[in-house]
């Protein structure tokens, strides 16, 4: 996701410098140098690690802003957003985790005394969800109920299988990725939703039956992620909000699963996260015999966002979804982050504090941003992005 942000920002225009760091300086210097082919910045690499904060400061502290894709954010976003606030240096990030979200939002007014600012959550999901979110919620007066969701081995539109959304599971070594353990970190224990419009801590993997306009009906699985932890302010949900998994009965039943053993303190989220990628003979087996206690995603499009409320004087509901997208989640996930960045440099007004995506990020001028990039490609966002709404 990073080598995506990389070669991204370095092709914007008022980008005069890019520094690839990374704690493997051999693996930074391939992606600098794989950039600059087409780059209209010099790229260069530098070697960091992250927990030492002195080397974290000094690199920071020579930047305008840093695209921070150090996964997983449950142990590395706040103390990197720590870091750039003390350096004042603006900051985007891809955080999918929501534990550290809360704790990001809550160095708003530090963000505001240093003049920096800090946009959390830019990826695919959230990112690219929230903003789907937004366009959701426009169409309706009041909004009740709001959801975002995201594909596991469902096939998003144009692809003939999963496997080109999944270059994020494992990294160069063929180790279970930061994405994947932040996965497994977000089905197990409790996870944060909301409820008659406040914030509640329930179990994961919940199953919620929606009725997507113009679709049909089918049944999702909640996963702990940032999405309703900012929406139920920025959109101002009043009833339920939470991130939903679309998946095969299969795949749920293999996530219950690893949460039960997880919960039990059976496995680590990094074993976890190996079973997931390779399940055995056994994990199979049991997945199979599960599987049919399970509702299946029916009608349900993959990636979507829906706002459930009122229009006028009657019961609405508003999806948005889409009819390409980029083909794997790095691309789907760097991209926003580096599109959404050059979104600020072109507005030249910098707003001090830390944002979820909605708040301050142009959802349509980023999906025209992001639209020659689909698969298939498009002229416009509104070539790819498809509103659908049903009233009464």
């Amino acid at each position: 996701m990073g080598r995506v942000a990389v070669a991204m920002t370095a092709s914007l225009e008022g980008i005069g410098e890019v520094v690839v760091a990374d704690r493997d300086l051999a693996g930074a210097e391939r992606v600098a140098r794989e950039a600059g082919k087409s780059a209209k910045a010099r790229l260069r690499a530098e070697r960091i690690d992250i927990t030492d904060a002195a080397a974290l400061g000094t690199l920071l502290g020579n930047a305008d802003a840093v695209l921070n894709t150090t996964g997983p954010f449950y142990k590395f976003g706040v103390p990197i957003l720590r870091t750039a606030i003390e350096t004042r240096t603006h900051y985007l990030d891809i955080c999918d985790d929501w534990e550290p979200t809360i704790e990001m939002l809550k160095l708003k007014q530090s963000a505001v005394d240093a003049g920096v600012t800090a946009v959390v959550g830019l990826g695919a999901s959230p990112g690219v969800s929230n903003l789907m979110a937004k366009m959701a919620a426009r169409e309706l007066d009041e909004v009740e109920d709001l959801y975002t969701a995201w594909p596991v081995d469902v096939a998003l539109p144009g692809r003939a299988s999963v496997n080109e959304e999944q270059d994020q599971l494992r990294d160069a070594s063929g180790s279970p990725s930061a994405a994947m353990i932040h996965f497994m970190q977000q089905i197990s224990g409790a996870i944060r939703v909301v409820e008659a419009g406040q914030l509640v801590d329930r179990p994961p993997l919940a199953a919620v039956d929606l009725d997507y306009p113009g679709y049909g009906r089918g049944c999702a699985y909640t996963v702990g992620h940032p999405e309703p932890l900012t929406m139920r302010e920025t959109l101002r949900v009043r009833g339920r909000s939470a991130c939903l998994m679309v998946l095969s009965t299969a795949a749920l039943a293999l996530l219950k699963d690893l949460g039960g053993a997880l919960n039990r303190k059976k496995l680590t989220n990094e074993q976890a996260a190996s079973i997931m990628l390779s399940p055995g003979i056994w994990q199979k087996i049991k997945a199979t015999l599960k599987m049919l206690r399970f509702a299946g995603p029916g009608a349900l499009p993959p990636f979507f966002a829906l706002a459930i409320g009122r229009k006028g004087d009657k019961p609405a509901r508003a999806g948005v979804t889409v009819t390409a997208f980029p083909i794997g989640m790095a691309n789907a996930t760097g991209g926003p982050l580096a599109l959404g960045l050059a979104q600020l440099i072109e507005e030249k007004v910098w707003k001090p504090g830390v944002f979820a995506p909605e708040e301050v990020i142009d959802a349509e001028r980023l999906f025209d941003q992001l639209a020659p990039h689909c698969v298939p490609p498009a002229n416009r966002g509104r070539d790819f992005v498809k509103v659908t709404v049903a009233v009464g």
